[in-house]
């Protein structure tokens, strides 16, 4: 039987090594390493519980110590330790249902508790002041006289219990056979040609500087004029999301920046295209369909459009907010369709914003939310948008939440 530390006063340094050797695993982990929020709040309440100081575990003391916020700030308004705390229930949840995690000591962060927990691994020793709790002498009873009846009920026990065991293992085949055919069924279009799929990724041609180290004195560093084509790291997060899920699938795929891609690439198999106002190719094939991007004359509000309903945008985001205080909902778009131009089978990842795109990149990798999809979705429809939505809080993206589904 496994161990779980509730809020205890105090732990052993075995099991504080133990905690702290896990805590290194969950923390470089790509579902952590890529973020810096997620760490530093993770590895500030496993420190503090670890040392017993589980009193200033509260939102408040959290949101001033971790997030650097004034001391009367509203956390009414400003909900940043909440966000954090439910990403990272989520982020801890995926890690431990990730291939080869399942023996491993296991961190929880309950709902409603900024107080973290620890369930050992079976093998672990029980601690002594829990073992007379957890393996008390047993004394055997004296074996009682034989009954038909008895033996009946025993009989009876034991087949309810193979019973509910096998609906139990049957459940859970069910349930990931149902994550794995969102999954696929999602996928299939792009997945299932024969050519290789063509990334149209936004690019910037930058006119500007670059510092290039010396060989012989790498501290050294010498700046030289150059052109240069970035992309942007948020897009970069989706492009590899996406890249995983095609290249486990043993197919090829090409990265072609936006400003080189014609017609002519895209006519060649199917195509992922990512970003929104930086991709003239995003804006142009989503055009038509029922949700799109638009802007207004100004640059400084963007949104997305039904054009079931075009004089009521629902989706917006105002520019200077953006800027001036990086906490905003962002919104994206996810199509899978074929284009009536291209013939092609077409995927758009896009986002308003970059959390917007970074949202698109994990709600396409995600089974749990592509099942949502596909339990909506109509008899011979194949052609599917989502709009997204994300709260960015300190520039990082939260939870994606699904705004709206069309099938046509």
């Amino acid at each position: 039987m496994s161990l779980t530390t509730s809020p205890r006063e105090s732990f052993t340094e075995e099991e504080r090594q133990a905690v702290g050797a896990q805590l290194d695993r969950l923390l470089a982990n790509p579902f952590f390493s890529h973020s810096r929020r997620f760490p530093s709040f993770l590895r500030y309440v496993v420190d503090h519980t670890l040392a017993g100081n589980t009193d200033n575990l509260k939102e408040r003391t959290l949101g001033i110590e971790i997030f650097g916020k004034d001391a009367d700030y509203d956390t009414a308004s400003d909900p940043i330790v909440r966000v954090t705390a439910a990403e990272i229930r989520k982020r801890i949840a995926l890690y431990y249902q990730g291939e080869g995690h399942e023996n491993e000591l296991r961190v929880a962060l309950p709902p409603g508790s900024y107080i973290p927990t620890f369930r050992f691994p079976p093998f672990e020793p029980t601690p002594p002041e829990l073992a007379e709790v957890h393996a008390p002498e047993m004394i055997a009873p004296p074996k009682p006289a034989h009954s038909p009846a008895r033996a009946r009920n025993r009989r009876f026990i034991l087949t309810a219990c193979i019973l509910m065991v096998i609906m139990a293992v049957g459940g859970f085949f069910a349930w990931r056979h149902s994550r794995q055919t969102a999954l696929g069924d999602f996928w299939g279009p792009i997945l299932g040609s024969s050519d290789p799929v063509l990334f149209c990724v936004a690019d910037q041609t930058q006119y500007t500087a670059i510092a290039l180290r010396d060989a012989q004195d790498p501290s050294k560093q010498v700046v030289l004029k150059d052109n240069l084509t970035a992309v942007v790291i948020d897009d970069l997060s989706t492009i590899i999301k996406i890249a995983g899920v095609v290249q486990g699938a043993g197919k090829h795929f090409n990265i072609m920046g936006e400003g080189r891609t014609n017609l002519s690439d895209l006519r060649n198999g199917p195509s992922v295209i990512i970003g929104a106002f930086d991709n003239a190719w995003t804006l142009r094939l989503l055009k038509p369909l029922r949700y799109h991007f638009a802007n207004n004359a100004e640059m400084t509000a963007f949104s997305i459009l039904d054009s079931n309903a075009p004089a009521k945008p629902l989706w917006v985001v105002d520019r200077t907010q953006q800027i001036a205080t990086n906490n905003y909902r962002d919104y994206a778009i996810v199509a899978r369709f074929t284009d009536s131009t291209t013939g092609q089978p077409t995927l758009v990842a896009a986002g308003i914003g970059r959390g917007g795109t970074i949202a698109a990149g994990e709600f396409l990798t995600s089974p749990d939310l592509l099942q949502i999809v596909r339990t909506r979705k109509p008899p011979n429809l194949s052609n599917v948008e989502v709009v997204l939505s994300t709260q960015i809080i300190d520039g990082e993206p939260g939870t994606p939440r699904i705004e709206a589904v069309y099938f046509w």
